[in-house]
């Protein structure tokens, strides 16, 4: 068979891996496994019960829980089915269900729990498309005809494993595989239509970037299953590869279940590598005398193999004696305690990293790679790689191979190749602005240095344009603003206005340790309050403001006592800001920062 489909792979990988583990999850406290050849039988299954129940080729199946076997077998068998997967954020309210269910006329909707099956029932009557409804947890059983249990859908399509065949036979590589839609912080989340072309090509390239992976690889599957990032390792280079997935399906886990996976890759967006930062500092700061300058010497000599390691393939002699001495006394022991001693590669991307992140953990002997894509890319677009002369610190790497990177003449990040998706579900408008002559235009800023490693600067609905007329992207200084020991994340706000200001939260974590070091109140409320925590922050942010130019420096600033949170609406299910609510929340915070000069005018 010349096509080379995710599914041609995954069904591969079943027979090559048959009798190995293939995903773990936790069960009431004890960790079991499926093996390849189960969890290919159940995807095959999952497709019959779509044939069972007759839902044609080209219809969808939209999912809606946690990450978990359940949740690719949903997506992979849909996709056996010729049908097209289409993951909902478990995050979501009941009315960003029904849009997403309703824009895609799902035929079956799969739950993990009676919490999301409610969400579902909340506005059923607007949602006529869907046949089915399949829960995931049998033991949370609802009374209902439209409901059947995830092992009931399953045997169902047991004697249509023949059709199942004939449907997998029948994929073409240019239809349309998964439609991954899109976090919608600003308006209605658009549907990104990627075909299997898109995905196995992405796949092939991002192996010859990480330098190949093996059966004997793990990751921990844990951001949601609805975002690109996380299904092409969760899913298609595991289908590829064969590689065990060990699924956390909560996020407050996530360190318990790194300390029994120990995977040897990992993927995290920089929010959860500042935290794991900031949880380390703590711990660090707990190191006194002989082991305090042991720590010390060794983080030093981290940075310095880190960076020598960027450049070439081997360390010098002495440098190779000292880092042995290193790994020896304080690396090894640091990665085991985290889950982290068998770690080969970590990544990161969805959002910017602070340098003084990736140098932190660069100090700890685990460099991070960061990656630059969307999910109108399949996923990457341009990454560092675990090779000499192929990373640079605080960059996001170079293009992959076979795909074009080019800087357009307003700064905009553009890209061509296999990887670049079919267009947006229903909307020719939105693709047509996206897709120029097969370029896609990112909304990224971005440039190059002088050997082809990009840079992103910002996004180009974020540019703060200022009452003077002055553009400013906001990312590089709220960059330096978390960069402040005790500070969590930072908003810059200023659009329109005379002068700049920042939103700014405490990180739970940090904030409290830093408090008891320096003799504050370590309850954050009182935190925020306390004329010792203001006297640091101004001087602090003084430092900022003295490496920027006048008009990009923060004049004002108010700290929140709370981080923002997916719960509080403010993070996207990846993490990431969501200005506009911030700027809508908080709209009382900030009128106060500009009320002085609206008196003085």
């Amino acid at each position: 068979m010349s096509r080379d489909s995710i599914i041609d792979r995954f069904l591969a990988s079943s027979e090559k891996y048959s009798s190995k583990p293939a995903a773990w999850a936790n069960h009431d406290g004890v960790w079991k496994y499926i093996n390849w050849s189960n969890y290919a039988q159940k995807c095959r299954l999952f497709a019959g019960g779509l044939i069972a129940r007759e839902v044609d080729p080209t219809s969808h199946v939209a999912i809606l829980g946690a990450n978990s076997p359940q949740w690719v077998i949903a997506d992979i068998g849909a996709m056996m089915g010729q049908c097209i997967p289409t993951g909902i954020y478990a995050t979501n309210s009941p009315s960003e269900v029904a849009y997403i269910v309703n824009h895609c006329d799902a035929a079956v909707l799969v739950v993990e729990n009676r919490a999301q099956w409610e969400k579902f029932d909340a506005v059923r009557d607007e949602l006529s498309s869907v046949k089915a409804v399949v829960m995931i947890k049998d033991s949370e059983r609802v009374d209902d005809a439209l409901v059947v249990s995830f092992d009931d859908f399953l045997e169902s399509g047991r004697a249509h494993l023949d059709a199942v065949n004939a449907r997998i036979d029948a994929i073409k590589i240019d239809d349309v595989a998964t439609l991954i839609y899109t976090s919608g912080t600003t308006s209605n989340p658009k549907g990104v239509m990627l075909t299997h072309d898109n995905l196995a090509f992405t796949t092939g390239a991002a192996v010859k970037v990480v330098g190949g992976l093996l059966g004997e690889d793990c990751m921990v599957s844990y951001l949601p299953l609805s975002h690109i990032a996380e299904q092409m390792f969760t899913i298609h280079l595991a289908a590829t590869f064969g590689y065990p997935v060990w699924y956390c399906h909560d996020i407050a886990k996530l360190r318990d279940t790194i300390a029994v996976a120990r995977p040897t890759v990992f993927f995290g967006v920089p929010r959860v590598w500042e935290k794991f930062k900031a949880a380390l500092e703590n711990r660090m700061s707990e190191a006194t005398g002989g082991k305090a300058k042991m720590l010390h010497w060794a983080r030093a000599i981290g940075v310095e193999a880190g960076y020598e390691r960027f450049a070439n393939e081997n360390l010098s002699g002495s440098l190779r004696f000292k880092y042995s001495m290193a790994d020896r006394l304080v690396f090894k022991k640091i990665k085991a305690a985290l889950g982290f001693d068998r770690l080969r590669i970590g990544l990161s991307s969805a959002a910017p990293i602070g340098p003084e992140v990736l140098e932190f953990f660069l100090s700890l002997d685990m460099p991070i790679l960061e990656i630059y894509g969307q999910s109108e890319g399949s996923g990457p677009t341009t990454a560092n790689r675990p090779r000499a002369g192929q990373a640079r610190l605080g960059s996001v790497g170079l293009p992959l191979p076979d795909v074009q990177v080019k800087i357009a003449e307003d700064g905009e990040v553009l890209a061509k190749g296999r990887n670049i998706f079919k267009g947006y579900y229903k909307d020719e408008a939105a693709t047509a602005d996206a897709l120029v002559d097969g370029w896609l235009h990112s909304g990224d800023l971005g440039q190059f240095d002088k050997d082809g490693f990009l840079t992103i600067i910002g996004r180009k609905k974020e540019i703060i344009i200022t009452a003077g007329g002055k553009n400013i992207a906001p990312a590089k200084i709220e960059a330096m603003l978390k960069k402040i020991d005790g500070i969590g994340q930072s908003v810059l706000i200023g659009d329109g206005k005379k002068y700049l200001t920042a939103l700014l939260t405490l990180d739970a974590e940090r904030a409290p340790a830093l408090a008891l070091e320096r003799g504050w109140p370590s309850e954050l409320d009182a935190l925020v309050m306390d004329e010792g925590f203001k006297k640091y922050l101004a001087e602090e942010i003084e430092t900022v403001n003295a490496s920027l130019a006048r008009v990009s420096s923060v004049k004002k600033w108010t700290v929140l006592a709370q981080d923002f949170s997916i719960e509080g609406d403010e993070l996207t299910p990846s993490l990431k800001v969501k200005r506009r609510v911030i700027d809508t929340k908080y709209a009382e915070q900030i009128a106060a920062m500009y009320a002085e000069a609206a008196l003085a005018e």
